[in-house]
């Protein structure tokens, strides 16, 4: 069922854009980038990056790849740009993902290539290590199994590719699906996909939604579709809850609802409810990502919508941020994508058209926070100079901050259990524990004392 909100905006942002509990601590928007002929979007993806205690938000334009360091939110500033192979008007998508310090780049336009950005020189500068079409010229989306090394290309040259991570910079095609896969026809072109433990959720258009397990790459196997659902559209994107058991769908397809499904069993694949922004009959959602039981949406015209999903029957607005000022339409502009992983609470945002967006989010109803699936114990609480910390996911990092977001601690979890020892004086108080692996994080509120 659909989930109508009423809303009156009270607090207006830069620009007057309407906002509910998110705080936009920058904007950055270069007026000499070129926008495309389609669209007029000099942007397109964005993603994040943490590296040695300091948080970097990546965002792609018609020219190529900029990074900006945004540790400080007082003196937030671009440290990179690397140049797209395909550059200017006829470039409309970029997409990033990373795997063990370096980003991963594609285009789908024009004669591109896939590159690789060594990260480790952050914050001075990356280094483009990879620049090749020999896999493909063109990708509109990839996604990375960093648990695996194994990364999928979706549409672009082919309709899906998996390819080897062994050698990070050096990927190996391991399939070719549409030639490869004896049951692929009926899948056909996939325009996006999130994969968890070689589990691959694959949005393909209008053909609805399907789930591969993808963990023998040389023998994948159907588990489960969904090709007829309420309020049905172009298949886009979705994300997957930590949990493993919801999945959010979305339609880009004007006036369409979000979908929350219940992918539990991949053989009965269930919508459990609906949400629409309600804002006007051309509202449009692009991307969407979950982080905790909290789900960030991009909405072209609406701009940033986040979704408490705790009770995923029954989904609560929690905030938006209007990014753009642009008249609905049946076109694509505005709010392209978001990244809600940064240890600090930090969401970047990129608008087509308005650029770079990061905002403070600890406006975000704590009761929702507290309440996110728990995938760690922490012992003891209250704390003096230790924690015994159980996780669930091996080989994740730990960060500890302070009320207001500031790092005091941070460090890889390599093993599932490990017992922390302060080497530096913490000061009494209030504090976050949060873990977090490439898709996932969660937080627990501890005290020291």
């Amino acid at each position: 069922m659909k989930q109508l909100f009423v809303l009156i905006f009270s607090v207006f942002g830069l620009y007057g854009f309407a906002q509910v509990n998110l705080s936009l601590v920058y904007n950055w928007n270069d007026s000499t980038i070129i926008g495309s002929a389609f669209f007029d979007n000099a942007y397109n993806e964005v993603w994040g990056y943490t590296q040695n205690g300091r948080e970097y938000a990546i965002i792609g334009s018609t020219e190529g790849t900029h990074t900006f360091d945004v540790t400080n939110t007082q003196d937030i500033k671009q440290v990179d740009f690397q140049k797209g192979k395909f550059t200017g008007q006829y470039v409309i998508h970029r997409d990033y993902h990373d795997y063990k310090g370096y980003l991963y780049a594609v285009c789908d336009e024009g004669q591109s290539s896939l590159q690789i950005f060594d990260l480790s020189g952050l914050p001075d500068s990356t280094h483009k290590v990879y620049d090749e079409d020999s896999l493909f010229r063109r990708s509109h989306n990839i996604y990375i199994d960093t648990a695996a090394g194994i990364m999928y290309s979706c549409g672009g040259d082919d309709q899906f590719t998996v390819f080897s991570l062994a050698n990070p910079t050096a990927p190996k095609l391991l399939l070719d699906c549409e030639k490869d896969v004896s049951f692929w026809g009926p899948i056909g072109y996939i325009h996006d996909v999130y994969v968890e433990n070689g589990i691959a959720y694959l949005n393909a258009g209008n053909n609805g939604f399907f789930i591969v397990d993808f963990n023998d790459p040389q023998n994948p196997l159907l588990l489960g579709s969904l090709t007829q659902y309420p309020d049905q559209g172009y298949n886009h994107s979705g994300w997957l809850h930590q949990n493993g058991k919801i999945y959010a769908m979305a339609d880009e397809t004007w006036g369409m609802d979000i979908k929350i499904l219940d992918v539990e069993d991949p053989t009965d694949i269930k919508v459990v409810s609906q949400i629409n922004s309600n804002v006007n009959t051309n509202s449009i959602v692009h991307n969407l990502i979950f982080q905790g039981d909290y789900l960030f949406i991009s909405y072209y015209y609406d701009g940033v919508y986040v979704y408490d999903l705790k009770d995923p029957a029954n989904p609560q607005l929690a905030a938006t941020y209007d990014t753009s000022p642009l008249p609905h339409k049946k076109s694509y502009e505005g709010c392209w994508g978001v990244y809600p992983f940064l240890p600090s609470g930090l969401l970047v945002a990129s608008d087509m058209q308005e650029g770079l967006f990061v905002f403070d989010t600890k406006s975000l109803p704590l009761s929702s926070l507290e309440a996110m699936p728990t995938n760690f114990d922490v012992f003891p609480n209250p704390f003096n100079n230790h924690l015994k910390i159980t996780c669930i996911v091996e080989g994740v990092e730990v960060l500890l901050t302070d009320i207001s977001g500031r790092i005091v601690f941070q460090q890889q979890l390599p093993a599932f259990e490990n017992t922390i020892i302060f080497n530096k004086e913490i000061p009494e108080g209030i504090y976050f524990l949060k873990i977090q692996g490439d898709t996932f994080a969660a937080s627990k509120k501890l005290i020291k004392h």
